[in-house]
């Protein structure tokens, strides 16, 4: 399979525009997006394309090599397709997932088992603490802390999860390279460097409105579950837990005051059947079984294995924890390179001889299946 075919068709795919599902119909017809693309007008018309979609893709390509140049331009810039075996699982179980996603960073953290921390743009400063203390903890558990990058209980998130040393991605209402607002470009530039950034817009798509509803669903999306902090009635914050309870995620609301107008959302939530939380283990808690059915997911996505003693040992087949000749090499490297000090990718990577993508990926597996710690970026053996 060609993967600048692929991208290149997948970019088309995506600057058809109008309705995803049939473009995800097509996916889901094709061996990849370069026979979708291959597959002509009829194929997509079959598949419910509308004469604008199917004018769009015979058309010009102008903005198609915008976005190909902009990916090449940085090693950490990734599309990442609905066809794609890396696009993020918990992601594709939601009712209209994106047809692809723009990311910058390390897209292997989009795996990684999450919460999303919302609220209000205006918070008061109890709930900036609340916020800050409760992704500190999250991050110290290992988890990874969600948010949309908006000022107030995002931003607040967003920089505990970063200063604990932990993992956080950020999904923007506008194109990867365009954050909103922009008094949160320190921000975005240190998750770009320390986490993810995400987003179904394209390159250069500016902040509108009606983008942060949808925004919102991968918030609720990539996470386990959502912890709403302070929120209106009338709040975004409000959307994103009413999207998480609908794929039936977990939703955790904090109460306050009666007299606090930012906390009517959260009872509101609380009275139509959100948890009520009042310390960050409450939710860890709640989230431990599901976030081993994530670990499972990756797994079998990677084929990953356990360890014995100074050997990882595949699992994936029956029989294999016990037959020599199912040691998967690249997770014995790896793990021989680990040790109970501290490690950073660059030092894993030189001793392991891996590329940077595959250790990254089965560092994960290994974290979620509780055999690596990973803090303030570097990693080790927790046996």
């Amino acid at each position: 399979m060609d993967h600048e075919a692929d991208l290149h068709a997948l970019l088309r795919l995506i600057h058809a525009g109008g309705a995803t599902a049939p473009r995800r119909r097509l996916l889901e017809h094709a061996d990849g997006p370069a026979a979708a693309l291959a597959g002509g007008a009829s194929a997509w018309r079959d598949a419910g394309l509308d004469a604008a979609q199917r004018a769009a893709l015979a058309g010009p390509e102008d903005a198609v090599d915008d976005w190909r140049r902009w990916r090449a331009a940085a090693p950490a810039r990734h599309v990442i397709g609905w066809h794609d075996p890396d696009y993020p699982v918990l992601l594709k179980r939601m009712q209209a997932p994106p047809l692809a996603l723009f990311v910058e960073g390390d897209p292997c953290r989009l795996w990684r088992a999450g919460v999303a921390v919302v609220g209000s743009r205006a918070p008061t400063a109890g709930g900036r603490d609340n916020a800050a203390l409760f992704a500190a903890r999250f991050a110290a558990a290992g988890l990874s802390v969600v948010s949309g990058l908006a000022s107030g209980i995002d931003a607040s998130a967003h920089t505990a999860a970063l200063d604990a040393g932990g993992d956080t991605v950020a999904v923007l209402g506008s194109g990867i390279d365009t954050p909103y607002p922009r008094s949160n470009l320190r921000l975005h530039a240190r998750i770009v460097e320390a986490g993810t950034v995400v987003s179904e817009y394209p390159p250069g798509t500016p902040a509108r409105r009606e983008q942060f509803p949808s925004r919102n669903r991968i918030v609720a999306g990539l996470a386990l579950g959502t912890l709403v902090v302070e929120a209106a009635q009338r709040s975004g914050a409000l959307i994103t837990a009413r999207l998480a309870a609908d794929a039936g995620r977990e939703v955790f609301a904090i109460p306050g005051s009666i007299h606090n107008p930012m906390a009517r959302g959260c009872h509101r939530l609380l009275r139509d059947g959100a948890t009520l939380v009042e310390a960050p283990e409450e939710v860890t808690g709640a989230l431990s079984a599901i976030a081993g059915e994530l670990a499972d997911a990756l797994r079998e996505r990677l084929d990953a294995p356990i360890q014995s003693g100074e050997t990882i040992l595949n699992t994936a087949g029956a029989g294999a924890a016990s037959d020599p000749d199912s040691v998967d090499p690249d997770y014995n490297r790896l793990w021989k390179a680990l040790g109970h000090d501290p490690t950073g990718m660059d030092e894993l990577v030189a001793r392991s001889g891996l590329t940077v993508a595959r250790a990254s990926a089965m560092l994960l597996s290994m974290e979620l299946d509780g055999r690596v710690a990973l803090l303030h970026g570097r990693y080790s053996r927790k046996s």
